[in-house]
């Protein structure tokens, strides 16, 4: 069952033999931009459900739960105040982001920069879709030196080509407005071209801020930090909250309810009915 979640085609799976019937969540969330589709489940559940092998990442944390609508007034807001070029960090396989970082750039008269890995993406799963791709108004791809010729390597010449029909040299970025995607691996070509960050630009990490631990994506901030640039935190999870966990569970009426993947399933389990705790490896039998 196509459902809501940051990573693009998830799915909710429903498990028949035996007589028995259990439903695994996996990751979702109620707060996307297709939060209909877990809506549409919970109004209509299946029935009869045995176990319920519900995810639980968000229980007993903090992690922002806005909507993406939300997500887009913020970047603009974000994208207007801001003199010069905004720098952003974001998971390519994030679609909801670029859609709403796209949309932003859109409404504020920018254009929105992303780096090959990220055509990529787009280039595979937008056809006969209205997500975004390379081709599209206020969206370019900067062919890098080093992405580039990775691509290459890979003996795809023809995609790099194709690419670059739409794309924007790192040299045009220094002194634009444009909305820049910033990754730790794109530093040092953005630096041969000229590119450095100013104090008339911002950045902003899209992502948990629990990754800003790892150098690999703090060192993007630090580099803009370091210039004087105004540094912001516009992001939602791509999980649902304990609040939707919970009503999640109500809905689907299981007789048992197997937590797995999170930290805080046995202090957060009231709310979710008869739960049967599972340690890792533990085999189990449905009565």
């Amino acid at each position: 069952m196509l459902i809501d979640h940051s990573a693009f085609d998830a799915y909710m799976l429903l498990v028949e033999a035996d007589g028995k019937r259990v439903l695994y969540t996996g990751d979702f969330r109620r707060h996307g931009r297709k939060s209909v589709l877990v809506d549409r489940i919970m109004t209509k559940p299946p029935t009869d459900i045995d176990v319920l092998f519900t995810e639980g990442t968000n229980l007993g944390s903090d992690k922002p739960e806005k909507t993406e609508e939300e997500l887009e007034r913020h970047f603009v807001e974000l994208f207007k105040r801001t003199k010069g070029r905004v720098f952003v960090s974001w998971s390519a396989q994030n679609i909801d982001r670029t859609v709403t970082i796209y949309r932003a750039a859109k409404r504020t008269g920018r254009t929105l920069a992303i780096n090959l890995y990220t055509a990529d993406v787009l280039d595979h799963i937008s056809q006969g879709t209205r997500l975004p791709r390379a081709g599209f108004p206020n969206l370019k791809v900067v062919v890098t030196g080093a992405l580039g010729n990775n691509y290459r390597r890979q003996g795809r010449e023809d995609f790099v080509a194709r690419m670059a029909a739409h794309g924007i040299s790192a040299k045009r970025l220094e002194g634009s407005r444009h909305v820049v995607m910033l990754r730790r691996s794109l530093i040092r070509d953005y630096r041969r071209a000229g590119v450095v960050p100013t104090a008339d630009d911002a950045f902003n990490f899209s992502m948990w801020r629990g990754y800003l631990l790892e150098p690999y994506h703090s060192e993007s901030l630090e580099w803009c930090r370091a210039a004087g640039a105004e540094i912001a935190h516009i992001h939602t999870s791509g999980h649902a909250s304990a609040a939707d966990l919970r009503a999640f569970a109500a809905a689907i009426r299981p007789k048992m309810v197997v937590p797995v993947h999170g930290v805080k399933r046995d202090e957060e389990s009231y709310g979710f009915g008869a739960v049967h705790r599972l340690g890792d490896g533990e085999a189990m039998t449905i009565p």
